[in-house]
């Protein structure tokens, strides 16, 4: 977690809301200089600042409306600290909760250097982030719409469909299998929603990759280098990270992926996880994805699992892979060198030949076809 500890002779906080917003300002001796209601456009918030307009910081929650607050500070040149809304415990412990005391607590823990930090994203590049968010929605409705045909079949006691409803050549024909009007409409639905998804999913991700390319084409061909990565996770990892730079080393990548647990610990003795995950939702979806495919698509992939899982447990394998992975694109990104099979995997390690991995959590089956004789490991870092 990082804080503003920068002095300043001014310190706005702002409660922010869709149409409305609390201000407070504070000088250097904690003495109240504004602290009032207004309209949220951003001229009022420019007339209230004014008087202090050169030596004044404003600092805000992360919550939805913020992108305008720290755009016209970026226009303007003032200072602007956007603060974790989840780690800001001052505000949710209090007894009482209005947006004039919120207002009044942002200034406060500011001004003291104890404002929780969250990244304010480049406007440049947010609509393209949001867009490929939206991209990510559609993919995972599909797959929900998929899931619900197949949960339909296996309550009614149906026969498998035994064919991949995920492919449009092999839909026709499948809600002809319920003999209930109501059940062959409600799968008539499903399927015409996956036809329209894949139609927009596919235009969205031809949008996405020419913008991408425009943006950062390199960078987004060393992420793809990495085993288990492809276009669409390599879009998702460019655009959440969105700068390697900020992270000054890789388990900082892997803590903010929600790829590590928090420890909490008391007179030399620990005491168990401390605290809810956080970070970015959506990178922790791309690298457990990208933990699969890496299992999928690679022959020495399954004996790896096998040792991780024999070592760890079966719960904790993919995880491990999934930060492997995540130190893996930190350590490429910021070398800015392509990345290897051989430097994912190393020859150590007891049972490496062992052929017994079980199937991943979507019930696919793993490729077997692993050498017994080829020792397989991670290596973490060259």
């Amino acid at each position: 977690m990082r804080f503003d500890t920068t002095p300043h002779p001014f310190y706005c906080g702002i409660d922010l809301h869709a149409r409305t917003m609390y201000v407070c300002i504070l000088d250097q001796a904690g003495e109240t200089r504004l602290h009032r209601t207004m309209p949220a456009p951003p001229e009022a918030l420019r007339k209230a600042i004014a008087p202090s307009h050169a030596q004044i910081v404003l600092a805000a929650a992360c919550m939805f409306p913020w992108d305008w607050l720290a755009d016209l500070c970026a226009a303007h040149g003032i200072p602007c600290v956007l603060g974790h809304a989840l780690s800001m415990k001052a505000i949710h412990g209090g007894k009482a909760k209005n947006d004039k005391i919120d207002a009044q607590k942002i200034a406060a823990l500011l001004r003291g250097g104890l404002l929780p930090q969250a990244y304010v994203y480049p406007a440049e590049r947010r609509a393209t982030r949001d867009l490929l968010r939206r991209r990510m929605h559609l993919a995972r409705q599909r797959g929900a719409l998929l899931a619900h045909v197949q949960h339909t079949n296996s309550q009614d006691t149906l026969p498998a469909i035994g064919k991949k409803i995920a492919s449009k050549a092999t839909r026709d024909g499948v809600a002809e299998r319920w003999a209930d009007p109501a059940v062959h409409k409600s799968i008539d639905v499903d399927l015409a929603l996956i036809t329209y998804d894949e139609a927009l999913l596919r235009d969205v991700a031809l949008s996405l990759v020419t913008t991408a390319k425009d943006h950062d084409a390199h960078t987004l061909y060393l992420l793809q280098t990495v085993p288990g990565i492809g276009k669409s996770l390599s879009l998702v990892l460019r655009y959440e990270i969105h700068d390697i730079a900020r992270f000054p080393r890789g388990q900082d990548v892997a803590s903010y992926c929600r790829l590590i647990t928090g420890a909490r610990a008391s007179a030399g003795k620990r005491s168990g996880p401390s605290g809810a995950p956080i970070g970015n939702a959506h990178l922790k979806w791309a690298f457990s994805e990208a933990a699969v495919f890496f299992l999928r698509d690679n022959p020495a992939a399954p004996t790896l699992r096998s040792r991780l899982e024999q070592k760890h447990g079966k719960g904790k394998a993919l995880t491990i892979l999934a930060h492997t992975l995540a130190r893996a694109v930190y350590d490429r990104w910021k070398r800015q060198t392509a990345c290897a099979l051989q430097q994912c995997l190393r020859a150590e390690g007891r049972g490496v030949g062992a052929r017994n991995a079980s199937l991943d959590n979507q019930g696919m089956h793993l490729i077997r076809n692993a050498q017994p004789t080829v020792k397989t490991g991670v290596v973490a870092r060259p």
